[in-house]
């Protein structure tokens, strides 16, 4: 690799999660000394595959604990906190909860860096609301968070960024199957209702999104590993730029792999997330990173995967 410094020692809060499931073990594979924090809140069991390396750590631990993030900072050159109450839903349930762990436990973590120590974070590019002129956004546009939790997220990318060696990535919606899965989000969750449900309503189809799977994610973050240096200081959009869709047209493009697949436009009523935005990831294909998992690939693999899962403990088949 060109820029990364090899065998780092990285520390990954909520490394049992949907994207930390996938990015740590290509951080091992890359030949560094990774520590995952997590609580296992969700009771996964989706980092039992890398147990076995040496150069993997775990601690069943809470980074609201203080004691415990000062001494495993300390102790690492590179941290990826990804640990977070995510989604509106989550975070409306436990608002107390989400604004300690998203806002209150990230912003006193930064103070216990280092100018040194290397900071990668994802924020989300539901930042941008209702977005800028003509629904367009880029890094330079104004930020319009609606939910608690993009606010929360806006407030600590400020923070991030004042730190020497930083980098965000504004996530754009994430998709695609891993070890710990994720139903709620949007493309997982069309496909998951045009798999066995056949139907889906749609409030306020017209609404745009950008979309990316968790593999260009976890690419992502090792192409800013990779190139650190040309990259830190800056906030990036990560998703994918053929995938600008709205509602409807994202449900159509299931129904391509589903032809059975019922689209319905709700006449009345609104959907409860507000988001509507055109967002250009230009910035970061500047930088050579493009993405290798485009939408029809991860819809494909959407309907494998819940061949093998279905959402229900309570139903007889």
């Amino acid at each position: 690799m060109s820029g990364q410094k090899t065998g780092q020692k990285i520390l990954v809060t909520g490394g049992a999660g949907y994207i930390g499931s996938m990015l740590v073990p290509e951080l091992l594979q890359a030949g560094n000394k990774v520590t995952v924090l997590d609580n296992f809140l969700f009771k996964q069991s989706s980092l039992n595959h890398v147990a076995a390396n040496k150069s993997f750590d775990v601690i069943n631990g809470d980074i609201r604990n203080e004691k415990l993030m000062k001494d495993l900072i300390g102790k690492h050159d590179v941290i990826l906190p990804l640990a977070a109450l995510v989604g509106a839903p989550l975070c409306n349930k436990d608002p107390f909860g989400a604004e300690s762990v998203n806002l209150h436990a990230p912003l006193k973590m930064m103070k216990m860096l280092s100018k040194d120590q290397w900071l990668m974070m994802p924020i989300t590019n539901s930042a941008y609301g209702k977005g800028g002129d003509n629904g367009y956004c880029d890094e330079r546009s104004p930020l319009h968070p609606i939910s608690s939790y993009a606010i929360h997220k806006v407030e600590v990318e400020k923070a991030l960024l004042e730190h020497t060696n930083s980098m965000s990535f504004r996530l754009a919606t994430v998709f695609g199957m891993a070890p710990r899965m994720r139903l709620d989000l949007l493309v997982n969750d069309f496909a998951y209702r045009a798999v066995y449900d056949r139907f889906i309503v749609l409030f306020e189809a017209h609404f745009r999104r950008n979309y990316i799977h968790v593999r260009d994610v976890v690419r992502a973050f090792m192409h800013g590993l990779e190139h650190f240096e040309d990259m830190r200081g800056e906030a990036y959009n990560v998703g994918l730029s053929e995938a600008n869709l709205t509602k409807m047209e994202l449900a159509m493009r299931i129904k391509e792999h589903i032809p059975q697949f019922t689209v319905i436009e709700a006449p009345i009523g609104e959907d409860p997330d507000k988001r509507d935005y055109l967002v250009s990831n230009a910035k970061i294909e500047k930088k050579g990173f493009k993405p290798q998992h485009g939408l029809d690939d991860g819809v494909r693999e959407l309907i494998k995967g819940y061949t093998m899962i279905k959402n229900s403990i309570y139903a007889n088949v």
